[in-house]
């Protein structure tokens, strides 16, 4: 069974009910004071209380996405896994040195709020294992193709991507289940709103212990070459997608808006659009990542740092969209990067920045998926 299936967690309860049943059954004939006897109240107690302590341990894990499968709680170092052959798709590479591979992990078959009917009808999305050359990581994704891909009248078109990053603590299936950027993208899609888009649906920690925030860590995880060159890599060889940064654009909330909009103002010849949800502007520095990522190096802390960056050096060419709510807690300090941000757009024409504040919401999923439309109703109109 899936780490992530409900299969898993019920079974763990009904284990767990049995126990205790079990326990207050035979209880009265456990009562000596004997080697076997007191061994099997010893056992008894310890199956229910483990039961239930796996079921809290679960519980906590779905609703965070700590891990998403068994390779992940096993083996937390993110190690490499042999590839299998993979011919889904034209142009993309095929046998054992493929960079994306078709796999079952992730819990894709536990969504069922996506639409029913052919790839033809609504298109299809895949959960795929994504290797990089440069990184040497390996990560599970979800990939989303629209219906056009399958349509022979656009098979020499090329069609944009989205990168769409999940939250830290989470798994990109949280953006499936708890966010429905598919779900909301195929409607607006299907109604003419937005274009017809590929979604790579991903996580940004790729070492789950670790919140990276997306930077390539000194002497640790590279993660933003993971997401600047790998995945990009990986996507074009196997996907008929656009080469050129107009065609890309990178979307998150919370930790992943950070990264979102941290990787494209860094590289905007990879990503020429961004959008961030309630995302920071600057690393954090936290239990979470450990303290600070950099070790000590100002230099190169403020290279991470937006608003340094948009006074000190070029100003990118770059699209970028800032989303949150006027009673999140870090609403000054983002009024205050939009209006600096907006001065500096006011004299490079070639760097636009806009924004969107609902009047009420938190830092959660219910407010995140309210500003879910606008959001890629807006990269509709940004994405060539």
């Amino acid at each position: 069974m899936e780490l992530t299936s409900e299969a898993l967690v019920n079974s763990l309860l009904a284990l767990g009910a049995a126990a205790l049943l079990t326990t207050l059954w035979i209880w009265p004939r456990l009562a000596r004071q004997r080697p076997l006897p007191v061994l099997g109240r010893i056992g008894l107690l310890t199956v229910v209380q483990v039961s239930l302590l796996a079921v809290l341990a679960l519980s906590v894990n779905n609703s965070f996405g700590f891990y998403t499968t068994w390779d992940d709680l096993l083996s937390p170092s993110g190690a490499k896994l042999a590839l299998a052959g993979n011919e889904n798709h034209k142009g993309g590479g095929a046998g054992a040195d493929a960079l994306i591979q078709p796999t079952a992990e992730g819990g894709l078959e536990t969504v069922a709020t996506l639409p029913k009917g052919t790839p033809e009808e609504v298109g299809r999305i895949e959960s795929v294992r994504v290797s990089g050359k440069e990184t040497g990581f390996s990560d599970q994704m979800f990939v989303y193709l629209p219906r056009e891909y399958f349509d022979p009248k656009f098979a020499l078109v090329r069609f944009p991507v989205l990168l769409a990053l999940s939250g830290y603590p989470g798994s990109s299936l949280n953006l499936l289940q708890e966010v429905p950027l598919a779900q909301t993208a195929i409607e607006l899609q299907h109604s003419g709103r937005m274009p017809p888009t590929v979604l790579v649906m991903a996580r940004p920690a790729v070492v789950p212990a670790l919140d990276t925030e997306c930077v390539d860590v000194p002497g640790g995880p590279r993660t933003e070459t993971w997401f600047v060159k790998d995945v990009p890599e990986a996507i074009l060889s196997t996907y008929r997608v656009g080469r050129t940064a107009g065609s890309w654009a990178t979307f998150g909330y919370s930790t992943g808006g950070s990264c979102a909009l941290r990787l494209a103002m860094r590289f905007p010849n990879v990503y020429g659009s961004a959008v961030s949800l309630h995302g920071d502007f600057a690393v954090r520095q936290d239990g979470y990542t450990g303290g600070d990522l950099f070790h000590g190096d100002t230099a190169l802390a403020q290279q991470h740092d937006l608003a340094w960056r948009l006074q000190n050096l070029p100003v990118p060419t770059l699209n970028t969209l800032i989303v949150s709510t006027r009673t999140e807690s870090d609403y000054p300090q983002t009024v205050h990067f939009v209006e600096q941000a907006t001065q500096v757009a006011a004299a490079n024409p070639q760097f636009k920045v806009e924004s969107l504040y609902l009047d009420d919401g938190g830092h959660n999923f219910y407010s995140w998926t309210r500003e879910l439309p606008a959001s890629l109703e807006w990269l509709g109109t940004h994405m060539g």
